[in-house]
């Protein structure tokens, strides 16, 4: 089957370029040829080593906008998909592919589908959705409904559930999302370190730093408490906005001179983040947010991925830690209960290990790239 990406996300790294990553690699090794739209001047972030054809009408950005401002580039953004979805029509019809993917959608993409001929199209399209919320859900079927009669266009949710919030309808597929897995190092599990009693435990905060994150509240956590066995922490992040970066520091500044913490303010990319993540033995997301529980976690399906042990606040992706006893949960916001856990899970790592080991393979297998990539080329096939 040839396989057309139409990706409209510009950004310099980060899950959304390993997703498509994902989509690329394992949908080849499948046997299907994978091809990319893109819009004027975009720029990828990663060589997928595929072909790429460009389509007019060039990304409307938000950045550093307000007011009517925004208000006017939020109607140039909706001409412009519209556009966008005109020409993809017309490629369509011409028989350029056999399906398309629009692999980061919302139900605005859904919304504009209704007023564009591409509804109408003759090979499947398939809109990836990472997650619905309480709050979007109503209008997400109220767009994907007003769809029903395409049977072409195809809503799929990445989630871990088999509906969503009790609710489904017959043009929705709901599918779970893949594992990170790294691409580009040598990689066993369990093979970075071999663990030993009179070496550091290495754990790891990574990601992009945001206040939401409440890395200072996690950290004044770590430093209360008391374990038995050597610990160091590494922090790793990087920042998209000058108030995010001047916080950061700030709190580098803070904990500067402990010899039990490392802190790395830069992103990484492919091998290099590949290789930070491989380097440690268990990861932490202590953050909280109400959306963790709607929205795939990248960063703990990364962990499952590269099979790490994590310590996680209790709204991160509750399904999986149900099924699977991949690590520790703490109460969502709690910093006495973080403390707590924290210690535990440090002071029995050792003994928990093979438990913690079991179990996130088993979770990688049903969360495999492989699989995920099966799964999508099913429904194209439907």
């Amino acid at each position: 089957m040839r396989i057309a990406i139409f990706e409209n996300i510009m950004t310099p790294g980060g899950h959304e370029v390993d997703f498509d990553r994902i989509l690329v690699e394992e949908l080849r090794a499948l046997g299907h040829e994978v091809s990319f739209y893109v819009p004027e001047g975009f720029r990828f972030a990663l060589d997928y080593r595929v072909s790429v054809r460009t389509l007019r009408g060039s990304v409307v950005s938000y950045s550093g906008v307000g007011g009517i401002r925004r208000l006017l580039r939020t109607a140039k953004r909706e001409l412009h998909r519209l556009a966008w979805y005109r020409q993809l029509m017309r490629e369509a019809e011409t028989g350029a592919f056999d399906a398309l993917i629009l692999p980061t959608s919302t139900y605005r993409y859904l919304r504009a589908l209704a007023k564009s001929s591409l509804r109408r199209s003759p090979v499947p399209v398939l809109f990836i959705l990472h997650g619905i919320n309480p709050q979007e859900a109503p209008r997400f079927f109220q767009a994907a409904v007003r769809l029903r009669a395409y049977p072409k266009i195809r809503p799929t949710v990445l989630t871990l559930g088999k509906d969503l919030f009790g609710r489904t309808a017959e043009n929705i597929r709901c599918i779970y999302p893949p594992t990170f897995v790294p691409r580009d190092i040598d990689w066993q599990p369990g093979a970075a370190r071999p663990l030993d009693e009179d070496k550091p435990l290495v754990i790891g905060f990574f990601g992009q730093y945001r206040r939401e994150k409440r890395l200072e509240d996690f950290l004044e956590a770590y430093s209360a408490g008391h374990y038995t066995r050597s610990v160091r922490l590494l922090v790793q992040g990087s920042t998209m906005h000058p108030e995010d970066a001047a916080d950061f520091e700030r709190i580098i500044r803070k904990y500067r001179g402990r010899d039990d913490m490392t802190f790395l303010h830069q992103g990484l990319i492919g091998a290099d983040w590949q290789r930070a993540i491989a380097d440690v033995d268990a990861l932490l997301m202590p953050y909280s947010a109400p959306r963790y529980r709607y929205h795939w976690g990248g960063m703990l399906f990364t962990a499952i991925g590269f099979q790490k042990p994590v310590v996680a606040s209790d709204d991160m992706n509750p399904e999986v830690f149900a099924s699977f006893s991949i690590g520790r949960t703490f109460p969502s916001g709690n910093l006495g209960a973080l403390r707590a856990v924290l210690e535990d899970f440090i002071n029995t790592f050792d003994a928990q290990q093979p438990r913690y080991a079991a179990a996130l393979a088993q979770a990688a297998a049903l969360y495999s790239p492989e699989n995920f990539a099966r799964r999508i080329a099913a429904i194209l096939s439907e």
